[in-house]
Protein backbone atom coordinates (compact mmCIF):
# COMPACT_ATOMS: atom_id res chain seq x y z
CA UNK A 1 0.00 0.00 0.00
CA UNK A 2 2.88 2.30 0.86
CA UNK A 3 3.20 3.04 -3.29
CA UNK A 4 0.05 3.51 -3.98
CA UNK A 5 -0.90 5.25 -0.72
CA UNK A 6 2.10 7.80 -1.84
CA UNK A 7 0.80 8.07 -5.79
CA UNK A 8 -2.56 8.55 -4.73
CA UNK A 9 -1.65 11.50 -1.99
CA UNK A 10 0.61 13.10 -4.60
CA UNK A 11 -2.84 12.70 -6.98
CA UNK A 12 -4.91 14.55 -4.68
CA UNK A 13 -2.37 17.21 -3.66
CA UNK A 14 -2.33 18.11 -7.55
CA UNK A 15 -6.05 18.07 -7.96
CA UNK A 16 -5.65 20.56 -5.19
CA UNK A 17 -8.19 18.43 -2.77
CA UNK A 18 -8.72 20.22 0.97
CA UNK A 19 -6.38 18.54 3.47
CA UNK A 20 -9.61 16.98 5.36
CA UNK A 21 -10.35 15.56 2.44
CA UNK A 22 -6.81 14.23 1.42
CA UNK A 23 -7.17 12.74 5.00
CA UNK A 24 -10.61 11.04 4.23
CA UNK A 25 -9.59 9.48 0.83
CA UNK A 26 -5.99 7.98 2.15
CA UNK A 27 -8.02 6.59 5.40
CA UNK A 28 -10.76 4.88 3.13
CA UNK A 29 -8.50 3.99 0.78
CA UNK A 30 -6.75 2.09 3.46
CA UNK A 31 -9.26 0.12 4.74
CA UNK A 32 -10.20 -0.86 1.42
CA UNK A 33 -6.75 -2.06 0.46
CA UNK A 34 -6.49 -3.92 3.87
CA UNK A 35 -9.87 -6.07 2.31
CA UNK A 36 -8.63 -6.42 -1.07
CA UNK A 37 -6.90 -10.09 -2.50
CA UNK A 38 -5.21 -10.12 -3.14
CA UNK A 39 -3.94 -7.26 -4.17
CA UNK A 40 -6.11 -3.81 -5.14
CA UNK A 41 -4.02 -3.95 -8.54
CA UNK A 42 -5.22 -7.49 -9.22
CA UNK A 43 -8.86 -7.06 -8.37
CA UNK A 44 -11.80 -7.31 -10.12
CA UNK A 45 -15.10 -5.09 -10.84
CA UNK A 46 -16.91 -7.97 -8.90
CA UNK A 47 -14.70 -8.01 -5.97
CA UNK A 48 -14.90 -3.83 -5.83
CA UNK A 49 -18.96 -4.34 -5.68
CA UNK A 50 -18.93 -6.79 -3.26
CA UNK A 51 -16.26 -4.81 -0.68
CA UNK A 52 -19.09 -1.84 -0.91
CA UNK A 53 -22.48 -4.29 -0.44
CA UNK A 54 -20.52 -5.58 2.43
CA UNK A 55 -20.08 -1.83 3.33
CA UNK A 56 -23.30 -0.89 3.21
CA UNK A 57 -24.25 -3.66 5.61
CA UNK A 58 -22.00 -1.90 8.27
CA UNK A 59 -22.10 2.04 7.88
CA UNK A 60 -24.08 4.56 6.78
CA UNK A 61 -25.09 5.76 3.43
CA UNK A 62 -23.21 8.90 3.78
CA UNK A 63 -19.74 6.95 5.26
CA UNK A 64 -20.81 4.58 2.21
CA UNK A 65 -20.59 7.31 -0.35
CA UNK A 66 -17.32 8.89 0.91
CA UNK A 67 -15.99 5.41 0.50
CA UNK A 68 -17.37 5.19 -2.91
CA UNK A 69 -15.56 9.09 -3.70
CA UNK A 70 -12.11 7.43 -2.40
CA UNK A 71 -11.78 3.91 -4.38
CA UNK A 72 -13.27 5.85 -7.62
CA UNK A 73 -10.80 8.55 -7.13
CA UNK A 74 -8.14 5.22 -6.72
CA UNK A 75 -8.94 3.29 -9.78
CA UNK A 76 -9.48 6.24 -12.07
CA UNK A 77 -6.56 8.73 -11.32
CA UNK A 78 -3.59 7.18 -8.96
CA UNK A 79 -4.16 3.39 -10.66
CA UNK A 80 -5.62 4.47 -14.07
CA UNK A 81 -7.83 1.77 -14.34
CA UNK A 82 -11.31 3.30 -14.93
CA UNK A 83 -13.18 1.02 -16.02
CA UNK A 84 -12.88 -1.19 -12.90
CA UNK A 85 -15.19 1.15 -11.23
CA UNK A 86 -17.16 2.76 -13.90
CA UNK A 87 -20.45 1.15 -12.44
CA UNK A 88 -19.82 2.20 -9.05
CA UNK A 89 -22.09 5.13 -8.20
CA UNK A 90 -23.23 6.81 -5.25
CA UNK A 91 -25.59 5.29 -2.85
CA UNK A 92 -28.54 8.08 -2.15
CA UNK A 93 -27.93 9.99 1.33
CA UNK A 94 -31.28 10.48 3.23
CA UNK A 95 -31.84 13.93 3.50
CA UNK A 96 -32.56 15.59 6.95
CA UNK A 97 -32.96 18.49 8.43
CA UNK A 98 -30.48 19.86 11.16
CA UNK A 99 -31.53 20.69 14.98
CA UNK A 100 -31.25 24.38 15.50
CA UNK A 101 -30.06 25.72 18.40
CA UNK A 102 -32.23 29.18 19.54
CA UNK A 103 -30.24 32.19 20.64
CA UNK A 104 -30.98 31.48 24.36
CA UNK A 105 -29.67 27.75 23.65
CA UNK A 106 -26.00 29.22 22.15
CA UNK A 107 -26.13 31.53 24.85
CA UNK A 108 -26.12 29.12 27.19
CA UNK A 109 -23.19 26.69 25.56
CA UNK A 110 -20.83 29.46 24.81
CA UNK A 111 -21.17 30.20 29.04
CA UNK A 112 -20.32 26.29 29.65
CA UNK A 113 -17.14 26.74 27.93
CA UNK A 114 -14.79 27.21 30.31
CA UNK A 115 -11.68 28.11 27.86
CA UNK A 116 -11.61 31.66 26.71
CA UNK A 117 -10.19 30.71 23.68
CA UNK A 118 -12.26 27.85 22.72
CA UNK A 119 -15.45 30.25 23.84
CA UNK A 120 -13.59 32.54 20.78
CA UNK A 121 -13.43 30.04 18.56
CA UNK A 122 -17.00 28.90 19.23
CA UNK A 123 -18.64 32.45 19.02
CA UNK A 124 -16.49 33.20 15.81
CA UNK A 125 -18.23 29.99 14.27
CA UNK A 126 -21.32 31.46 15.22
CA UNK A 127 -21.13 35.14 14.70
CA UNK A 128 -19.78 34.69 11.21
CA UNK A 129 -20.92 31.68 9.68
CA UNK A 130 -17.70 29.71 9.67
CA UNK A 131 -16.59 25.92 9.12
CA UNK A 132 -15.23 25.20 12.26
CA UNK A 133 -11.58 24.50 10.07
CA UNK A 134 -12.20 27.84 9.36
CA UNK A 135 -12.35 29.28 12.63
CA UNK A 136 -9.77 27.16 13.89
CA UNK A 137 -6.92 28.36 11.20
CA UNK A 138 -7.81 32.35 11.83
CA UNK A 139 -4.80 34.49 10.78
CA UNK A 140 -4.65 38.24 13.12
CA UNK A 141 -3.89 39.86 9.98
CA UNK A 142 -7.76 37.99 8.83
CA UNK A 143 -9.62 40.37 11.46
CA UNK A 144 -9.72 43.58 9.81
CA UNK A 145 -11.32 45.96 12.69
CA UNK A 146 -11.11 49.37 10.58
CA UNK A 147 -13.79 47.73 8.09
CA UNK A 148 -15.73 45.52 10.13
CA UNK A 149 -15.29 42.69 8.11
CA UNK A 150 -12.96 39.10 8.79
CA UNK A 151 -10.95 37.84 5.68
CA UNK A 152 -11.49 33.99 5.10
CA UNK A 153 -9.07 32.24 3.11
CA UNK A 154 -9.22 28.96 1.42
CA UNK A 155 -12.54 27.92 2.07
CA UNK A 156 -13.86 24.94 0.87
CA UNK A 157 -13.04 24.31 -2.47
CA UNK A 158 -10.54 26.41 -2.22
CA UNK A 159 -12.98 29.82 -1.93
CA UNK A 160 -12.14 32.80 -0.55
CA UNK A 161 -15.21 35.29 0.80
CA UNK A 162 -15.55 37.95 3.92
CA UNK A 163 -18.05 37.68 6.57
CA UNK A 164 -19.22 40.45 9.31
CA UNK A 165 -17.06 40.96 12.11
CA UNK A 166 -19.82 41.58 15.03
CA UNK A 167 -19.00 44.70 17.24
CA UNK A 168 -19.84 42.10 20.51
CA UNK A 169 -17.51 38.99 18.47
CA UNK A 170 -14.52 41.85 18.12
CA UNK A 171 -15.14 42.81 21.78
CA UNK A 172 -14.84 39.36 22.52
CA UNK A 173 -11.43 38.74 20.50
CA UNK A 174 -10.09 41.56 22.20
CA UNK A 175 -10.50 39.74 25.60
CA UNK A 176 -9.28 36.77 24.78
CA UNK A 177 -6.29 38.32 23.32
CA UNK A 178 -5.83 40.29 26.74
CA UNK A 179 -5.87 37.00 28.51
CA UNK A 180 -4.21 34.43 26.47
CA UNK A 181 -1.27 36.85 24.65
CA UNK A 182 -1.48 34.32 21.63
CA UNK A 183 1.86 34.90 19.52
CA UNK A 184 1.18 36.20 15.90
CA UNK A 185 -0.20 35.52 12.74
CA UNK A 186 -1.70 32.57 14.76
CA UNK A 187 -5.00 33.84 16.30
CA UNK A 188 -5.71 30.25 17.94
CA UNK A 189 -2.45 27.97 18.72
CA UNK A 190 -2.58 24.75 18.90
CA UNK A 191 -0.71 23.06 21.78
CA UNK A 192 2.21 22.35 18.86
CA UNK A 193 4.01 25.43 18.51
CA UNK A 194 3.12 27.08 14.75
CA UNK A 195 -0.26 24.97 15.11
CA UNK A 196 -3.77 26.28 15.09
CA UNK A 197 -5.70 24.57 17.45
CA UNK A 198 -7.31 21.54 16.59
CA UNK A 199 -10.79 20.91 15.58
CA UNK A 200 -10.61 17.92 17.86
CA UNK A 201 -9.89 19.99 20.72
CA UNK A 202 -12.82 22.65 20.33
CA UNK A 203 -15.16 19.99 19.47
CA UNK A 204 -14.27 17.84 22.76
CA UNK A 205 -15.05 21.57 24.62
CA UNK A 206 -18.76 21.47 22.65
CA UNK A 207 -19.24 18.01 23.70
CA UNK A 208 -18.39 18.82 27.31
CA UNK A 209 -20.73 22.12 27.69
CA UNK A 210 -23.53 20.16 26.05
CA UNK A 211 -23.18 17.67 28.40
CA UNK A 212 -23.67 20.34 31.10
CA UNK A 213 -26.01 22.67 29.92
CA UNK A 214 -28.38 19.50 29.07
CA UNK A 215 -29.02 20.13 25.64
CA UNK A 216 -30.82 17.18 24.49
CA UNK A 217 -31.02 18.85 20.18
CA UNK A 218 -28.36 16.11 18.26
CA UNK A 219 -26.24 19.20 17.14
CA UNK A 220 -21.83 19.65 16.96
CA UNK A 221 -19.74 22.42 16.53
CA UNK A 222 -20.79 22.78 12.55
CA UNK A 223 -24.43 23.66 13.92
CA UNK A 224 -23.38 27.32 14.68
CA UNK A 225 -23.26 27.26 11.16
CA UNK A 226 -26.76 26.12 10.58
CA UNK A 227 -27.97 28.20 13.48
CA UNK A 228 -25.96 31.23 12.15
CA UNK A 229 -27.96 31.14 8.41
CA UNK A 230 -31.48 30.24 10.05
CA UNK A 231 -30.91 33.09 12.48
CA UNK A 232 -30.33 35.45 9.65
CA UNK A 233 -33.27 34.38 7.89
CA UNK A 234 -35.91 34.42 10.41
CA UNK A 235 -34.62 37.96 10.87
CA UNK A 236 -35.35 39.05 7.30
CA UNK A 237 -31.82 38.76 5.72
CA UNK A 238 -32.22 38.35 1.68
CA UNK A 239 -30.77 34.64 1.32
CA UNK A 240 -28.81 35.53 -2.01
CA UNK A 241 -26.58 37.33 1.16
CA UNK A 242 -26.42 34.55 3.29
CA UNK A 243 -25.36 32.69 0.30
CA UNK A 244 -22.78 34.79 0.10
CA UNK A 245 -21.66 34.96 3.59
CA UNK A 246 -21.71 30.94 3.92
CA UNK A 247 -19.57 30.36 0.65
CA UNK A 248 -21.87 28.67 -0.97
CA UNK A 249 -21.34 27.51 -4.15
CA UNK A 250 -25.42 26.93 -5.25
CA UNK A 251 -28.38 28.61 -3.97
CA UNK A 252 -29.64 25.27 -3.41
CA UNK A 253 -27.59 24.84 -0.37
CA UNK A 254 -28.47 27.94 0.77
CA UNK A 255 -32.20 27.02 0.50
CA UNK A 256 -32.51 24.33 2.30
CA UNK A 257 -32.43 26.66 5.59
CA UNK A 258 -36.12 27.79 4.76
CA UNK A 259 -37.38 24.49 5.45
CA UNK A 260 -36.14 24.95 9.02
CA UNK A 261 -36.53 28.75 9.72
CA UNK A 262 -39.28 29.47 12.09
CA UNK A 263 -40.09 32.84 10.86
CA UNK A 264 -40.76 31.66 7.03
CA UNK A 265 -42.45 28.63 8.13
CA UNK A 266 -44.68 30.73 10.43
CA UNK A 267 -45.26 33.71 8.62
CA UNK A 268 -47.48 31.41 6.05
CA UNK A 269 -51.17 30.79 7.86
CA UNK A 270 -52.44 27.32 7.81
CA UNK A 271 -55.48 26.77 5.67
CA UNK A 272 -57.48 25.67 9.18
CA UNK A 273 -56.75 29.19 10.23
CA UNK A 274 -58.77 30.10 7.33
CA UNK A 275 -62.35 28.19 7.78
CA UNK A 276 -65.74 29.94 8.07
CA UNK A 277 -65.95 31.27 11.55
CA UNK A 278 -62.03 30.81 12.37
CA UNK A 279 -63.18 27.69 13.99
CA UNK A 280 -62.24 23.88 13.03
CA UNK A 281 -66.00 22.31 11.75
CA UNK A 282 -67.43 20.29 14.50
CA UNK A 283 -67.81 16.74 13.50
Amino acid sequence: MDIVHDRMLEDLKLKNYSKATISEYLRCARVFVAQAKPSPLKVSEDAIRKYILWLSKKRSPATVKMHVAAIRFLYKVTLRRPQLVAGLHFPKVPHRLPDILSREEISRLLEAIHSPMHRAVLMTAYGAGMRIAEACSLLTTDIDSQRGVIHIRDGKRGRDRYVMLSSVLLATLRGYWRLDRPTPPILFPGEKPGACVSHAAVRQAFRKARAETGLTKRVTPHSLRHAFATHLLDDGADIRTIQALLGHGSIRSTARYTQVSVAHICKTPSPLDRMPGGQPAAR
